[in-house]
């Protein structure tokens, strides 16, 4: 394997090839009309335009991207994550097409591609489920029988969905029907697939994912789990490896679990495995990421693996580099997607020009992004922006870690998620690990991020005045700190 396109864009683009770079693999990235000037599309060893800003018209062409993979005579094609990273018809083009897909094959793709086809496999290997149906709901009467079972609440669900759409909790009969109207709706729209399933709906859940690695030989491996459930609209916003709650004899459980779940879709290269986990530490499956996850990068900081180059090496034929026995976790870390949103507006997606982009640095802090100041954020794609991540020997250090690269990460043009990750990380409930997927509905408002502003506004203005009052008799103040306002003198050298 000498030259790799990734089908991606901004950071994760970036970060695929900064792992083949070191492994002698030259990169091509293809981009978009409006992602011309982006530091990927740089970075790369070539680069070719694909068509205009809209995703349907360039990071979705599948045939493009190939047919720019064989321009460039690239071996493989690297899909990162989103767009069609989880595309089983994709994968089996650049097969077909004589190259290399780095992921798993398009029958695994497929299989978990479908939760419901995802479900029927892993019940095979006994892994627990969530009571529900086993099959797409067919009627409003299915539904109804189903729930004389299961009882309310229960989830509707989409077989073919992901990031929150197509899915609707549904608390009593009245609600039934048209939430199911709601949901297959959606589904549709979001998929081009209305089928749908019921779940029973599990109370103050967390959110914990496996993440699996396999070759082609037959060798499997789990590298421990990452905490997700900080979530907004079913969206990943915090992540954290390993959890708080978990207990060794479970995590190694959920670990056989996983496994298992790769196995019974004779599963490839790097994959995630996601459970519920209820109050009691009950687990159950809930779907398979077929693909490199956005929070991959707090499993890399407690294992010191570079899944990328793992996928790439599993791509090539090699086996796996390491075994299960081998694998320990050190340290922790923790990770804050820094999104293009504004969190005091329903963390409504923002669009603008990065007038200041200024990344922290120091020890145990790592950034993935894609920008760079002065560019403007677009309204054609995920808002994500940038992962900030930080680890440490145990988790307080990580979390005050992470705490002082917010506070040190400036950010102008645009609203983001710096202040919710500020104030998340010093609740109670976060610090105590005791918190669920219903952390911001239970904890957060708007108006706790207009407080820390208006903090900040008077420590400024102390500050200011201390500056024009020490400026008479020749004392300059330290800095205020946002904590506590506090300020020192220090003599002015002549």
């Amino acid at each position: 394997m000498q030259k790799i396109l990734v089908a991606n864009r901004g950071e994760i683009a970036l970060r695929v090839m900064r792992s083949a770079r070191e492994m002698g693999i030259q990169t091509v990235a293809v981009y978009s009309e409006a992602d011309r000037t982006m530091p990927f599309v740089q970075y790369a060893d070539e680069a070719v335009c694909i068509g205009p800003a809209p995703s349907n018209q360039s990071y979705l062409l599948g045939d493009k991207i190939i047919a720019a993979a064989k321009q460039t005579g690239a071996d493989a094609i690297h899909p990162g994550y989103g767009f069609l990273s989880e595309n089983a018809r994709f994968a089996q083009l650049v097969a077909d097409a004589g190259l290399i897909f780095i992921g798993p094959s398009a029958q695994s793709i497929e299989i978990m591609g479908s939760k419901l086809a995802a479900k029927q496999a892993a019940q095979k290997f006994g892994v627990p489920m969530v009571p529900g149906t086993e099959t797409p709901l067919r009627s409003l009467e299915e539904a109804q029988e189903v729930v004389k079972k299961t009882g309310f609440p229960i989830l509707i669900k989409a077989s073919a969905g992901g990031g929150g759409k197509g899915m609707r909790v549904v608390n009593n009969e009245n609600e039934l029907a048209e939430q199911i109207r709601l949901a297959k709706s959606e589904a549709l729209n979001a998929f081009g697939d209305d089928a749908v399933f019921i779940e029973k709906y599990v109370g103050a859940p967390r959110h914990i994912e496996i993440q699996i690695v396999g070759d082609q030989h037959g060798n499997y491996a789990y590298l421990f789990e990452r905490e997700c459930s900080i979530q907004r609209r079913h969206q990943k916003l915090i992540e954290e490896a390993p959890s708080s709650c978990l207990t060794p004899a479970i995590r190694a459980a959920m670990g056989k679990c996983a496994l298992d779940v790769a196995r019974a879709c004779q599963y490839y290269g790097a994959g995630t495995v996601e459970f519920l986990v209820d109050e009691s530490l009950n687990f159950y499956f809930l779907e398979m990421n077929t693909r490199l996850q956005v929070e991959h990068p707090v499993t890399e900081m407690i294992t010191g693996l570079d899944l990328v180059k793992e996928q790439i090496r599993i791509a090539r034929g090699e086996t796996l580099s390491f075994t299960q026995e081998s694998l320990q976790i050190n340290g922790h870390a923790i990770e804050l997607r820094i999104c293009a949103e504004d969190p005091a507006n329903n963390f409504l997606p923002d669009t603008g020009t990065l007038t200041t982009y200024i990344r922290p640095q120091g020890y145990g802090i790592r950034v993935d992004d894609g920008y760079e100041q002065g560019m403007d954020i677009p309204i054609y794609y995920d808002p994500m922006i940038a992962k900030l991540i930080a680890w440490g020997s145990d988790r307080e250090e990580a979390r005050l870690r992470l705490i002082r690269a917010i506070e040190e990460y400036h950010v102008k043009g645009i609203r983001t998620t710096l202040p919710f990750g500020h104030w998340a990380l010093q609740q109670p409930a976060f610090i105590e690990g005791q918190f669920d997927t219903g952390f911001i509905g239970k904890y957060f408002a708007p108006e706790v991020l207009r407080k820390t502003d208006d903090a900040a506004t008077r420590a400024a203005a102390i500050l200011a005045a201390q500056i024009w009052e020490e400026s008479r008799i020749g004392q300059v103040p330290l800095p205020v700190t946002a904590a506590n306002g506090s300020w020192k003198k220090r003599k002015t050298l002549r």
